[in-house]
């Protein structure tokens, strides 16, 4: 608690808020190969800091992107280990797994072709897309990885703007169609915008959400986090058939 404490300070509520989610399957904790946190004393205090709200188990996921963040499996393996290291060293009992998130671009196929993507669970896979345009080829992609064997989650689908003005029934289409979703917690009060709240409460209230994840990039997104767990919607969590526990 004593992060969170220096946190809000004496004029916040410093009560745990309410937390039925124990493993988060989307995170930026791996210094230096993405846009998450900037070291591993950051990496520290976010983790410590979310242990106290609950969470048992971290599948961190770097941003593997083709022309920006070329990442590779053995790069985010070894900072996973590293980490492991240190958090065995300040005696914090969680567990940490590795995997990514992938931005679908035109390398993304070649990836899905070699079967060497990183995947956790039942062969999950987080992706995510262009927030401003659509990807052309995007249910061919699907039906790519899902042949591969591979169960494709779709990161933050609340996000898309591109997925605004087609309305409710583009959610629909997708999730009919097997595609899983991650909703970011931040969400649940206008973090990233105020349609990209009214998308992700009407995605829990239809129980079309499969996974939760903090999406957490630092230090700077714990608040955010911690509001977002005391709103009425995120209460109603209990009545969603979520997967991030059987991660366990």
């Amino acid at each position: 608690m004593g992060f969170l404490s220096k946190l809000f300070g004496n004029k916040e509520d410093n009560s745990m808020p309410f937390n039925p989610i124990q493993v988060d399957m989307h995170s930026h904790l791996f210094p230096g190969i993405d846009d998450g946190v900037e070291n591993y004393e950051e990496s520290l205090a976010v983790i410590r800091s979310l242990h106290d709200l609950g969470y048992k188990k971290f599948i961190v996921t770097p941003h593997i992107m083709s022309d920006f963040y070329k990442n590779t499996p053995e790069v985010i393996h070894e900072k996973c280990e590293e980490l492991r290291v240190l958090l065995k060293e300040n005696e914090i009992d969680v567990a940490i797994e590795a995997a990514a998130e992938y931005y679908l671009d035109e390398e993304f196929e070649k990836k899905i072709a070699s079967k060497g993507l990183m995947s956790f669970g039942k062969n999950y896979v987080l992706v995510e897309t262009n927030y401003m345009n659509p990807m052309h080829n995007f249910r061919e992609t699907m039906f790519n990885l899902k042949i591969a064997g591979y169960n494709p989650i779709l990161a933050h689908p609340e996000r898309y703007i591109y997925m605004y003005g087609e309305g409710f029934e583009k959610y629909e289409e997708l999730y009919d169609l097997g595609i899983l979703f991650q909703v970011n917690i931040s969400s649940l009060i206008g973090y990233y915008s105020n349609e990209a709240k009214s998308i992700a409460e009407k995605l829990i209230k239809n129980k079309m959400v499969h996974f939760i994840g903090t999406d957490i990039h630092g230090v700077k997104h714990i608040k955010p986090i911690v509001d977002a767990m005391r709103t009425k919607i995120y209460q109603s969590i209990p009545e969603l058939e979520l997967l991030n526990n059987s991660l366990l």
